[in-house]
C-alpha cells in the first residue's frame, strides 16, 4: 500500500516550462506518475510532452481535475505558488524550491492552520515517492522497491541511502516522504508518523533526522505512546560544532538544544532503534521485522 501518493493521483507541475521543472517533470512522467499538466503564468496553451500547460492552477484543476502539485519555481515566487495551489483546491503539495525566505514560509504556515485537508511537503525537499506507482519531486526511482517500510527524512541524500538499504534488505518501501531541512516546513515528523500509522500495510518506519530543532523528539514521544510498529532512526550531524549550520538552514545547534547526542538519547528512550551509520538501516530494520 501507500500513503498520500499513488498511481491515480492527478499531478500537475508548477513551473513546468523552467529548466528544473521540465527536467524533473519528464522524470516523473517516465516513472509512471499520472502527470496531467503543468502551470506557467503567461505560457498557457503550450504543450509539454503533449500535456497541456495552463496559466493558473485554478484552470488546471477545472480542466484536468488536478489534485496534487509539485512546485519548481524560484524561491521568491514559491510562497505565492503554494497559496495559488491551496486556493485552487489542491490538497497535496510538494514544494521542491530551495531558499524561500523564512517570513514567506511563516505566512504560508499561518495560512494553512485552518486548512487541515492540505498536506504540504517541503519546501527544500526531495518530495514523495511511492515505488512502482508515482513520484512528486526529485527522488531517484530506480533504487526504490515496492514494500512495507515507510521512510521519513529531513535529508534528501540520506532518504536515498535509506531507500537503497531497504531495497537491498528486500523490505522495500511503502512510501518515502522527504520533509525538507528548512526551519519552517509544512509536514513535520509527527505529521508523517500519523499518516503512516493509518496504513495497515506499512510494517515499520525509518526516521532520519538532523541536528537543530526538536521535531524528532516530538515525533519520538508520540511514537513511544502510540506507534507500536518497529522504528529505526538516524541523526545526521553528530560531529557538528555548536552554532555552525551544517547543510540545511534548519540544521543548527543553538540555545543548548538540537545537538545529535541529546536527540539520539531521547529517541532511544522512546524505543526507537538508533543506528550509528545510514549503512546500518537495512540490517537493523530487518532484525526488528523478523522479531
Amino acid at each position: 500500500m501507500s500513503v498520500l501518493l499513488n498511481k491515480k493521483t492527478r499531478v500537475i507541475v508548477q513551473g513546468i516550462t523552467g529548466k528544473e521543472g521540465s527536467f524533473h517533470a519528464g522524470q516523473m512522467i517516465d516513472y509512471g506518475t499520472n502527470v496531467v499538466g503543468g502551470v506557467t503564468p503567461g505560457k498557457g496553451g503550450q504543450k509539454f510532452r503533449k500535456l497541456p500547460v495552463f496559466n493558473s492552477v485554478e484552470e488546471a484543476v477545472l480542466k484536468v481535475k488536478a489534485t496534487a502539485s509539485t512546485i519548481f519555481v524560484p524561491p521568491s515566487l514559491a510562497a505565492d505558488a503554494i497559496f495559488e495551489a491551496v486556493d485552487a483546491g489542491i490538497t497535496l503539495i510538494a514544494c521542491i524550491s530551495e531558499g524561500i525566505p523564512v517570513m514567506d514560509m511563516l505566512r504560508v504556515k499561518q495560512y494553512l492552520k485552518d486548512k487541515p485537508e492540505v498536506v504540504l511537503v517541503g519546501p527544500n525537499c526531495p518530495g514523495l515517492l511511492t515505488p512502482n506507482e508515482a513520484k512528486m519531486g526529485i527522488m531517484p526511482g530506480f533504487i526504490a522497491k515496492k514494500g512495507v517500510i515507510g521512510v521519513i527524512s529531513r535529508s534528501g541524500t540520506l532518504t536515498y541511502e535509506a531507500m537503497d538499504q531497504l531495497t537491498k534488505a528486500n523490505l522495500g518501501q511503502s512510501t518515502c516522504i522527504g520533509i525538507g531541512g528548512d526551519p519552517i516546513i509544512g509536514t513535520q515528523f509527527i505529521d508523517a508518523v500519523k499518516i503512516f500509522e493509518k496504513d495497515k500495510n506499512t510494517k515499520g518506519l525509518v526516521v532520519i533526522g538532523e541536528i537543530g530543532g526538536d521535531n524528532e523528539e516530538i515525533a519520538a514521544a508520540y511514537i513511544k505512546k502510540y506507534y507500536k510498529k518497529p522504528v529505526v532512526g538516524f541523526i545526521a550531524g553528530q560531529t557538528a560544532p555548536k552554532g555552525k549550520r551544517m547543510g540545511h538552514a534548519g540544521a543548527i545547534i543553538s540555545g543548548g538544544k538540537g545537538d545529535a547526542a541529546s536527540k539520539i538519547a531521547f529517541m532511544k528512550k522512546c524505543g526507537i532503534k538508533m543506528v550509528k551509520s545510514p549503512s546500518d538501516i537495512g540490517e537493523a530494520m530487518l532484525k526488528l521485522i523478523k522479531k
